[in-house]
């Protein structure tokens, strides 16, 4: 009787062990992309039923807008730019809405590029680094991401995300076609909660007047 009670212990002990052991495992495997993505709210997103929004841009004297409505689980899309609207489902584009949608994924993007490091599989992610950012010339953390060179709206474009060690995105580098010298680079500001999802309104090139910027923002939950 006491050698049984003595083999349950040390097989009740084994088996706490290895869960410990698999959960820690579990906890190293989640990816820098998801915890920046997570960081933003990602957990949130599989509630969201639409999302509306304004995207800005303004430089020197001039202003750009295009308004967005679009239901992620249908794939509806709305596009209100001037006199002109035009809906679409993203499943079916066709000649009329091809530019349309380009449009749609440039705005979103800049929008939701933290949970774009998730929805992008087809992308690459670098490991990340430390060193200094180009606009604050802070230590930051640092990842890329890469796209192939071939399908979609813009192949083999590259984007190095800074962020700090709470996985916001502090500031940001656009490379077109992967090249060495940036093609773009602007601060992330101005986060706001919107429903749980964490949205920066704000982006600023360095020493420009120039601000691309949202407004008109609301997610609706199911």
């Amino acid at each position: 009787m006491k050698k049984s009670i003595i083999l349950l212990i040390i097989l009740i002990t084994s088996v706490s062990c290895k869960h410990k052991q698999e959960t820690k495992v579990a906890e190293k495997e989640v990816s820098i992309s998801e915890k920046i993505a997570k960081a933003n709210g990602f957990e949130n997103w599989k509630n969201v039923a639409q999302i509306n929004f304004t995207f800005n841009v303004d430089k020197d004297t001039t202003h750009f807008e295009r308004s967005w409505s679009w239901k992620p689980k249908t794939g509806d899309v709305t596009l209100i730019s001037g006199k002109d609207t035009i809906s679409y489902n993203r499943k079916s584009v066709d000649s009329i809405s091809l530019k349309a949608d380009k449009s749609f994924i440039n705005d979103k993007f800049w929008l939701l590029a933290p949970f774009q490091l998730v929805w992008d599989s087809g992308a690459t992610i670098s490991e990340p680094i430390t060193e200094e950012a180009p606009i604050s010339k802070t230590q930051l953390n640092k990842i890329t991401l890469t796209y192939p060179n071939e399908g979609g709206y813009t192949p083999g474009d590259a984007y190095d995300f800074y962020f700090g060690d709470d996985f916001i995105v502090k500031e940001w580098i656009f490379r077109r076609g992967n090249a060495k010298e940036p093609t773009m680079m602007t601060s992330w500001e101005n986060y706001q909660d919107f429903n749980g999802v964490k949205i920066a309104l704000e982006h600023k090139k360095p020493e420009e007047n120039w601000k691309l910027y949202f407004t008109a923002v609301e997610v609706k939950m199911n």
